[in-house]
């Protein structure tokens, strides 16, 4: 391997780290946006109240300002039904179209107009840090094609992400959509943490050998699994927490949780299982692998994050959901997903590492 390819890869691994880090801190400030309430703070996307820099005071708007933004949404969401239902999905056009809460518009509130519009401003930024990722993965294309089409993939679904989100502004935070704007996220933050592992392996230092069953990797793909349907739920149960705060005039924290009913039950009873499928595979983790391997430090981690994890779940139902624990405990959750797909990448490495030295 030559210099320049050399130093290629060494770039494409800093910009898409980079790229990585940048798009958990946007999960974390698109947790505040949600707890503070902030997620119609701008009425209309990509602007917001039809400017570059939102306003800091109701009198820099006009007077009927709610009626001419309702009437942009509602023009909008036209669009995106009459859209749906070409699609062939009638039943959900027909809900969308019948829904009242989408006709509800806010009051201007600066602090929340400007915390969505930071939270704006930072997926800006990632845009800017996808293109230069595509751009850093191209010189690649002969070691490793698969980095540049994962990175210009990567590209196109922030792309959807971004229209996704001018849908959730459209619809008034209609609440399965902001749970789809979440699961791309997520798979984002995946696709990239592939990348970037592959441009590590083109190093071809494999590590010592270990040789790890393949129960392990299976298990830990059922963990994944159960880990993203958790994160659905849990989207699902603040977004009843959402309809109940506002309910009570955001009063009365206490009750929250046990307005929820059912949905919130089946959330807490499923960390349970995800905890007990987790400690099966730490136990074998630590009885397979070596003692500061990479697998055996980010297991480690993973432990650590799920623990952290259970411990603000509980923090928010024992203590009538603090503002402050909502977004940490969404963060968490998003990196134990990160660093699950980090562990699937590093066993199935190993396991091909051990297949090529028998």
């Amino acid at each position: 391997m030559n210099l320049n390819t050399k130093n290629s890869i060494n770039s494409f691994r800093k910009v898409s780290l980079l790229t990585v880090i940048a798009v958990y801190v946007l999960i974390l400030v698109g947790g505040i946006v949600r707890s503070t309430g902030s997620g119609m703070g701008c009425p209309d996307w990509p602007k917001c109240f039809g400017s570059v820099i939102p306003p800091t005071t109701v009198d820099q708007l006009p007077s009927n300002y709610q009626e001419i933004y309702l009437e942009k949404r509602i023009a909008k969401n036209e669009r995106f039904v009459a859209s749906l239902e070409r699609l062939g999905f009638s039943e959900t056009a027909n809900a969308i179209a019948n829904d009242k809460s989408i006709l509800i518009e806010e009051e201007f509130n600066a602090t929340k107009t400007w915390i969505e519009y930071l939270n704006r401003l930072l997926g800006v930024v990632i845009g800017l840090l996808i293109i230069l990722t595509v751009w850093k993965s191209l010189p690649l294309w002969k070691v490793d094609s698969m980095i540049p089409i994962l990175a210009i993939s990567s590209l196109v679904l922030v792309l959807v992400i971004g229209w996704i989100g001018s849908i959730v502004v459209s619809t008034n935070l209609l609440p399965w959509i902001i749970t789809l704007h979440m699961v791309l996220a997520l798979l984002l933050v995946a696709i990239l943490i592939i990348a970037n592992h592959r441009s590590f392996k083109l190093s071809g230092n494999k590590g010592v050998k270990m040789d790890i069953p393949s129960k392990v990797e299976i298990l830990l793909i059922l963990g994944l699994i159960l880990m993203i349907v958790q994160v659905v739920l849990g989207t699902q149960v603040r977004e009843q927490i959402d309809g109940i705060s506002t309910e009570l005039g955001n009063m009365l924290r206490g009750e929250w949780v046990e307005r929820v009913g059912l949905n919130f039950l089946i959330h807490r009873s499923f960390s349970l299982v995800l905890f007990g499928v987790h400690l099966i595979y730490f136990f074998w983790a630590f009885k397979y692998t070596l003692r500061k391997s990479q697998i055996n430090l980010w297991t480690q981690v993973l432990l650590g994050l799920i623990v952290i994890e259970i411990g603000t779940g509980m923090g928010m139902a024992y203590f009538g959901i603090p503002a402050f624990l909502q977004p940490i405990h969404l963060l968490l959750g998003s990196l134990i997903i990160g660093v699950q797909v980090i562990l699937i990448l590093q066993i199935r490495e190993q396991k091909q590492f051990s297949l090529n030295t028998i």
